[in-house]
C-alpha cells in the first residue's frame, strides 16, 4: 500500500505520550514507594520527637539551673529569663509550640547558648559528618567486599583463614575502643597525624589542592576509627553471602559450559551475593553516624555529633531537638536510598513487595 493511503498521525498522540509519561512518573511503582516511605517517616519523627522532649526534660535541672545556683543572678532576672525561653511553660505547651513551629514555619527554635537558629547551627556541622560517614563507608566497601571475595573463593585455606582470623580481630574492637588505641598511635608517632579539628592553622594560606590534602590528612585517623569495626563485620557478610551463591546449580552449570572463572564470580554469582549487601547499605550508615559521635569526639571533628553532646550538657533544649531530628531525617534517608539502589540493582525485585 502507497504511503499516500496510510492514515495520518492522530494530531492528539503527542498530547497522550506526554499524558502518558506524567501518569507514569506520579503513579508509578517508585514515586508511591517514596511516597508511603515519607508518610512512614513523618509518624515515626512525630514520635521520635515527642519521646526525645520528653526525655530531655525528665533530665534534672535546665538550661538556667547554673545561673540559679549563681549569687549574681537575681529571682526577676530568671524569671525573666525563663519567660524569655518559654521554660515557664507546662511540658505538653512547650512541645506543641516548637513542633507548630517546626512544620509551619521549619523553625527550631533558637539555641539558649549560641542565641542563633538552632538549624542553622547544624547546617554549618553536617557537611562535616556527612565527609566523615561517607569517608568511611567509601573505604570500608573498598575494602571488605574485594577481601570477601578472596576469602570466599579461597574457602578453607590459609588466605580465607587469615581473613577470617582478621575480621574477627576487627569485630572484638568497638569504635570505642579503637578511637582510644589511635589516639594512642597518634601520640606515638606525633606529629605525622593530627588528631584535632578538621584543617590545619595554615589552611587557609593553601591552594585548593593544598586544602583538598590538608582535610584529607585530618581524615585520616577518625575514618579509621568508623571503619574497622564496620569493616569486619561487612567482610564475614559478603564472604558468607558469595559461598552461599556459589554453592548453587546454575553456578556449577556456568562451570560445566567452560566459562572463565573470572566471569563465573564475577558476573553471575556477584551480581546475586551483592544484593544483601545493599540493603545492609542503610543500617551500615545509622550505625556510622551513631559512631560519629564518639569518634568526632575523641578527634575534635566539628560535626554534629560533638556539637550535640555539647548541647546536652549544657541542656540546650531547641539544639538538641534539633539534632535528634536531623539525625533521624538522616538515617531514614540513608535507608530508603539503600532501597531504592537494592531495586536498581536487581529488577527482579518490586518495591511495591518491600515493607
Amino acid at each position: 500500500m502507497s504511503s499516500s493511503l496510510q492514515s495520518p498521525a492522530s494530531p492528539i498522540a503527542p498530547f497522550r505520550r506526554v499524558a502518558s509519561l506524567i501518569r507514569g512518573f506520579f503513579f508509578g511503582e517508585t514515586t508511591l514507594y517514596i511516597l508511603k516511605r515519607l508518610f512512614q517517616a513523618a509518624l515515626t519523627l512525630l514520635l521520635a520527637s515527642a519521646l526525645s522532649f520528653l526525655v530531655v526534660q525528665l533530665a534534672p535541672g535546665d538550661f538556667l539551673t547554673p545561673f540559679r545556683q549563681s549569687t549574681e543572678m537575681s529571682p526577676e532576672t530568671l524569671a525573666q529569663l525563663s519567660a524569655d525561653f518559654g521554660l515557664d511553660k507546662p511540658l505538653w505547651v512547650q512541645y506543641l509550640s516548637w513542633l507548630r513551629q517546626a512544620v509551619t514555619r521549619f523553625d527550631f527554635g533558637i539555641s539558649f547558648a549560641y542565641q542563633r537558629p538552632a538549624l542553622e547551627l547544624l547546617w554549618e556541622r553536617v557537611p562535616n559528618t556527612l565527609l566523615l560517614s561517607a569517608a568511611s563507608i567509601l573505604v570500608t566497601w573498598a575494602i571488605a567486599i574485594p577481601l570477601g571475595i578472596v576469602s570466599a573463593v579461597n574457602y578453607n585455606r590459609w588466605p580465607d583463614r587469615f581473613l577470617r582470623l582478621f575480621s574477627y580481630i576487627g569485630q572484638g574492637f568497638p569504635t570505642l575502643i579503637t578511637g582510644i588505641l589511635l589516639l594512642f598511635f597518634a601520640q606515638l608517632v606525633a606529629p605525622l597525624f593530627p588528631v584535632g579539628g578538621r584543617t590545619s592553622l595554615f589552611h587557609d594560606d593553601l591552594n585548593w589542592i593544598g586544602k583538598i590534602l590538608d582535610v584529607s590528612w585530618h581524615l585520616i585517623l577518625p575514618t579509621l576509627a568508623l571503619s574497622i569495626t564496620s569493616y569486619a563485620g561487612l567482610q564475614r557478610i559478603a564472604r558468607g553471602q558469595l559461598l552461599d551463591v556459589l554453592r548453587q546449580d546454575y553456578i556449577q552449570t556456568a562451570r560445566a559450559k567452560g566459562l572463565p572463572e573470572n566471569k563465573v564470580i564475577y558476573v553471575h554469582a556477584l551480581r546475586n551475593a551483592i544484593n544483601p549487601l545493599i540493603t545492609l547499605l542503610g543500617f551500615e550508615f545509622s550505625s556510622l553516624l551513631s559512631g560519629s559521635f564518639i569518634v568526632e569526639t575523641y578527634f575534635s571533628w566539628p560535626g554534629l555529633g560533638t556539637l550535640t553532646l555539647e548541647a546536652v550538657q549544657k541542656q540546650d533544649l531547641y539544639l538538641i531537638m534539633a539534632s535528634l531530628v536531623l539525625g533521624a531525617v538522616m538515617l531514614i534517608v540513608g535507608n530508603l536510598l539503600a532501597d531504592l539502589a537494592l531495586a536498581f540493582v536487581d529488577p527482579r525485585i518490586k518495591l511495591s513487595r518491600m515493607n
